[in-house]
């Protein structure tokens, strides 16, 4: 039984780590602002949930599951909620998103 909760635990960390990555990548490579908050946003909640999972299965009963639930709870929170503050602040701030950009240039050139 034990070996069988390392391997789950083993397999969801792993995951976790894939996708945070991912998403480290995403910063990096996608074009604009808002792609890269949503690929930051996205693949942070789902790394957060798969990591603690697999340190839930390998942690005892006691404080130890109680705080690793808190810090998840606290991380799906504050996580998406960060995510949408940022991009709300660059839309206030005049930050235009592709399909505007796109709009603009459709109507710079028709012509007068």
């Amino acid at each position: 039984m034990l070996l069988l909760l390392d391997i789950i635990s083993g397999i969801l960390l792993v995951t976790g780590v894939f996708f945070g990555l991912s998403g480290a990548v995403g910063v990096f490579k996608l074009p604009n602002f808002f792609t890269r908050v949503h690929a930051a946003s996205v693949t942070d909640s789902i790394a957060v949930i798969l990591i603690i999972g697999g340190l839930l299965l390998q942690t005892t009963f006691g404080i130890n599951i109680a705080k690793l639930l808190f810090i998840l709870g606290f991380l799906l929170i504050t996580s998406p909620t960060a995510s949408h503050a940022l991009a709300k602040s660059a839309r206030h701030g005049g930050l235009l998103t592709m399909s505007e950009l796109e709009k603009g240039d459709q109507q710079e050139k028709t012509p007068k």
